[in-house]
């Protein structure tokens, strides 16, 4: 494993594409191994050969089709009637948008790349530090990867093979959480820096109906999907497909905003981003079984037991694990080769599985925001000019912020386990 570590670290280093970096490093272990290189090529097309995993590009091209069809403008106006009158008005009003959109998108990148294109150039002419703006919108994307559905959720449920249902139902409570501690985290912020509200005044009870009645078709997607995973009416990668053809419909028929243009671009962009993503999947399960056959799982489990025996010791551990990888890897391919070798460890310390893929989940999902190789990080800076070291900055406060509710998290599993153990009846 010594020669697949240096190769994975030299071509990372050398810039070489995340997918690449793992297929390529896994070749020297084949190579020395004396294993044919077709057991590789069968793991990589194996992967691909998976029910589940058709909910990944359906829902991919769920969400791009959602944010083409008139819905991103609706819930702005929305997001502003609920919060725009706390201090830090447009800040605020990005964290409600990214809950909003969490029913919708289920990308963090996504919700980043969004928010940096519609709110971003607001808020730095009102007075918003641009590293503030930047690190405010590309923390925010782990919101919405947090409320269902969620790409990460999805990919984490079919590696584990843990319930895909329970673990949408189990992110509503913690992304709510996520929110509000982030919003606590802005208004103090706001209140030191003079940051203005958007509105004086608090919304009526008639504007939030309006709200509510303007963004019906949006905010009872969720509910419908989950609704019927929970009812047993589709599966997982079944409620993907239904998820296209709700967000057709309304683009097309409810909002009348989906043209055959816009119809195009959501195909070509969907492509792309599946295309990436799969090829990650491949390639890491080459990685996998590297990983497998090397009895890495074996080792790691032994050194983090041989720290204490204490579940929680052990918990903090894999996290603390995890936020350090995730700083250099891709969370997609964290999901895929980690899982596997985490999953039984804390099974053994008496988590349940979907307690720990929400954990999971926040702590790879926050390493896409932080350096040195963060893709939400690069895609906020990118989009709004603004230097890495400032945006880091400016993003520790928040950092700090979603460490704080995943130790809340680890300390009390209820709060995760809650509404999927009632709706499941476990």
């Amino acid at each position: 494993m010594g020669i697949v570590a240096l190769v994975f670290f030299v071509l990372l280093a050398g810039g070489l594409p995340l997918a690449f970096t793992i297929g390529l490093c896994s070749l020297p272990y084949f190579i020395v191994n004396d294993i044919p290189l077709a057991v590789a090529v069968q793991r990589m097309i194996s992967s691909t050969q998976s029910f589940a995993l058709l909910a990944v590009p359906f829902f991919v091209f769920a969400g791009n089709l959602m944010n083409e069809t008139g819905i991103t403008p609706r819930m702005i106006k929305f997001a502003n009637v609920l919060t725009g009158h706390w201090r830090g008005g447009l800040a605020q009003v990005s964290l409600a948008l990214s809950a909003l959109m969490g029913g919708v998108s289920g990308s963090a990148v996504a919700d980043a790349a969004m928010e940096c294109r519609v709110l971003g150039p607001s808020m730095m002419e009102k007075g918003y530090s641009k590293g503030f703006v930047a690190a405010i919108l590309g923390m925010g994307g782990l919101i919405t990867a947090t409320i269902p559905p969620s790409l990460g959720l999805i990919l984490y449920g079919v590696t584990g093979e843990v319930s895909i249902g329970r673990l949408f139902i189990a992110g509503i409570v913690p992304g709510v959480l996520l929110m509000a501690a982030m919003m606590l985290t802005t208004m103090f912020i706001a209140g030191k820096r003079g940051y203005r509200r958007e509105r004086e005044k608090h919304p009526s009870f008639m504007e939030v109906l309006y709200g509510i009645k303007e963004n019906f078709w949006a905010l009872i997607f969720p509910v419908l999907l989950i609704l019927g995973i929970r009812v047993g009416i589709f599966t997982a990668s079944e409620a993907g497909a239904f998820a296209v053809v709700y967000a057709f419909l309304v683009g097309a028929f409810i909002y009348r905003e989906l043209s055959m243009k816009k119809l195009w671009e959501v195909l070509r962009q969907t492509a792309a981003d599946i295309g990436v993503i799969m090829l990650i999947i491949v390639c890491s399960s080459a990685f996998g079984y590297v990983v497998v056959t090397a009895r890495l799982p074996q080792y790691l489990s032994q050194f983090i037991v041989g720290i204490s025996d204490n579940r929680y010791v052990i918990m903090f551990s894999i996290l603390g694990f995890l936020f350090i990888i995730g700083m250099f890897m891709e969370a997609t391919a964290n999901v895929l080769i980690l899982v596997p070798i985490f999953l039984p460890l804390t099974r053994g310390a008496g988590f349940d599985d979907v307690h720990f893929g929400l954990l999971f989940m926040l702590i790879n999902t926050m390493g896409g925001m932080t350096p040195p190789v963060g893709v939400t990080m690069y895609t906020a800076c990118s989009l709004l000019d603004c230097r890495t070291d400032i945006y880091t900055k400016e993003a520790v406060p928040y950092i700090i912020t979603v460490l704080t509710v995943v130790i809340v998290l680890v300390i009390f599993p209820e709060i995760v386990l809650y509404l999927p153990n009632m709706l499941f009846n476990t």
